[in-house]
Order: C-alpha cells, then structure tokens, then sequence
C-alpha cells in the first residue's frame, strides 16, 4: 500500500472528477508528476447523493496508473454491501459518510477489517460531535465544504468544525481532509483551522490537459503554497 507515515504536512488530493473522463489512466499519471500526493475518487450512487460516478471495476481499473495514495469517498448508501469490492479494487482509504447507515461504528471495523484505511465524512448539516466516539476507529475525518453530488460548487465555510475537530483527534494520527471549493483562496483558512489534505477537482484540472499538464502542476503548487502560508 502507497500510504506512507502518517504526516500532518499539507497533502493534495485532486479529484478525478474534474478529470478528461475519456484518459483517466493518463491524467492521473498526469497529476501525480505534477506534485499531486493522493488521487481522490469520488464514488456516488444517484440515490445518497444526486449523481452516479464510478463503482469498484472503474476504481479497479485506475489502480494500477496511481502510484501515491487511493482515496476513495464513498457517496452511497448503503455502503457495507460493497466494502470489500472496493478493498480488492485496490482502495487505500476507503471513507464512507456518518449520514449513509444508522451503523457507521461497524462500517469503519468493517473498512478496517479488509484491510484499508477507514474515513468518515461528515456533509456540512452535520455537527463534529458526530464523530467524537469514531475517532479511535478511523484513520481520517473528511469535511465536507459543499453539499455532496456535484464538482465546481461554491465553499461553505466549516472552520469552527474544522476546529473543533482538530481539538477533538488531539494527538491520535488521524488527517483531517477537506471536500469541496478548495482554491487558492480558500486552502489557507481551513489549513489554519488543521486541515491537512485539501480534495481539489476543477481548481487542479482547471487550464491544462494531458497533452499540457503543466497547469496542474501551477495549479497544485499555488493550493499547498496558500495553505501552507496559513500555518
């Protein structure tokens, strides 16, 4: 597995979302020589959230182009059925959201059990308390800053969520990753607040190409760039 040491360095994740649908295994080499430290897949079923992306065989087939870390954001419900498919896929993080079972305690055992990384995501209705007594269970809490299903939507502003979650982990290794609006402009203030991995889709791809991918790269170094000026 790619995930390495646990770090609290700022780590970006573009989201392939926002990636030529037609050259996926290319645009992610792409991204990854251009400075990207994960590659975030966003999977969505058209039921928990308004719009249907990738299952296991898609994220199968980008396995063997990412060299870094897979993180995988499960926007489904339910999730458990599918947990292992994503396992042998080649998921290293799997992150399945507080609101999509009454029993996200055994999903994140579950997750963990198959050998990943476990995440869970809170959308942004929902408070950090959710996930005070998961956090010995999870290797990584996602903030949701949009309302999940759609790429290129607006920030909305979770810092004192951020905050409070950051106070919450203390001291245990788990990263506090970002989803949604992430530019230049809004990196620093959740990098203040202790976020460590920003998911960027069209604030990464915006500009360049496979043929061109020197944007990504401009485009990647002016995200970590803000928030690391943050810290």
């Amino acid at each position: 597995m790619a995930y390495s040491d646990f770090s609290r360095s700022i780590k970006i994740a573009p989201s392939i979302l926002s990636a030529d649908f037609a050259n996926f295994g290319a645009e992610i080499r792409a991204i990854e020589s251009q400075g990207a430290d994960w590659v975030h897949v966003d999977v969505m079923d058209g039921h928990f959230v308004p719009n249907l992306t990738f299952g296991p065989p898609a994220v199968k087939a980008f396995r063997p182009h990412v060299g870094t870390v897979m993180d995988v954001h499960l926007m489904i419900a339910p999730v458990d059925p599918y947990i292992d498919a994503f396992a042998e896929a080649g998921a290293d993080i799997l992150t399945a959201h507080v609101e999509a079972g009454a029993h996200i305690h055994r999903t994140l055992q579950a997750i963990r059990g198959a050998g990943m990384k476990a995440g869970v995501a809170l959308n942004p209705g929902t408070p950090a308390a959710a996930v005070e007594h998961l956090l010995d269970l999870c290797d990584l809490v996602c903030v949701m800053t949009v309302n999940p299903g759609f790429g290129g939507q607006k920030f909305i502003d979770m810092t004192a969520k951020i905050r409070a979650l950051r106070a919450m982990i203390g001291d245990r290794p788990v990263h506090i990753e970002i989803d949604g609006g992430v530019t230049p402009e809004t990196a620093p203030l959740v990098a203040a607040a202790g976020a460590d991995v920003l998911v960027a889709g069209s604030a990464v791809f915006k500009g360049g190409s496979v043929a061109d991918p020197a944007p990504y790269g401009a485009n990647i170094a002016a995200i970590r760039a803000a928030a690391a000026a943050a810290l």
